[in-house]
């Protein structure tokens, strides 16, 4: 009778979850990141993400996210109670030798070199089947290592060496980095033979200690305008 529970009340939640998601989508969000978006509130997960954002700033969607947390918090006392209860009647030392065995060959099935091998050209050809490459996040696109890699956004400034010299100069010298678009004016310019002018914002790829390197006049008076800034707003 226990366990009957536990599935009827599993089936009440994924319910609940596909309505939610269903008013997600009713609403205009995606209906792939309406239905993760709806586990995320049910379960409390909290993915701080930009998706989360499309939720926040939607005045029925907060609501919607409201009713799914409390009724999360509710599901989760509920089915860890009949857990509890049942587990304690049912649940032995038997049955727990068995499940630490079946846990154990899963553990050890996944560490075998060959299997992980395995599932990771199968995940691979996943990703690159489903998803373009502007989806996947730049982290894996640029396969970044945060102790040498650097993405960053560089603003020109009067006193910059790189005034009046054009993009494909810059990564003509450069070691170690690339300028990979440049931003006028709020409009994206990819002419790599334009002449960079004060105030434009070059999004740069590569070596960090390189581009520091390069970039240091940039880098500091950024530096000073943050804190100037922070000063102010002290103030």
């Amino acid at each position: 009778m226990g366990w009957l529970f536990i599935v009827i009340y599993g089936a009440v939640i994924l319910m609940v979850v596909e309505i939610a998601a269903s008013l997600l989508v009713v609403t205009g969000l995606d209906q792939k990141i309406a239905r993760f978006q709806a586990v995320s509130m049910l379960t409390a997960t909290g993915f701080t993400t930009k998706e989360s954002e499309l939720v926040i700033r939607h005045p029925i969607r907060r609501r919607i996210a409201v009713f799914l947390i409390a009724f999360g918090v509710f599901s989760l006392a509920v089915i860890i109670s009949s857990l509890s209860q049942l587990l304690s009647q049912n649940f032995g030392i038997h049955q727990l030798v068995w499940a630490i065995t079946a846990l154990g060959a899963i553990l050890i099935i996944v560490k075998n070199k060959r299997i992980a091998a395995f599932l990771t050209e199968k995940t691979e050809h996943h990703l690159e089947k489903e998803f373009a490459l502007h989806e996947l996040p730049i982290q894996e696109v640029l396969y970044i290592d945060e102790k040498t890699d650097f993405f960053t956004k560089i603003k020109i400034s009067g006193r910059s060496d790189w005034l009046g010299k054009k993009v494909n100069e810059i990564n003509h010298c450069a070691d170690g980095f690339t300028v990979l678009l440049t931003v006028r004016d709020g409009k994206k310019a990819r002419l790599f033979d334009m002449k960079i002018d004060e105030g434009d914002q070059l999004f740069v790829y590569g070596d960090r200690s390189a581009i520091e390197k390069a970039f240091r006049t940039e880098l500091k008076h950024a530096k000073t305008e943050r804190v100037n800034e922070h000063d102010v707003t002290a103030i």
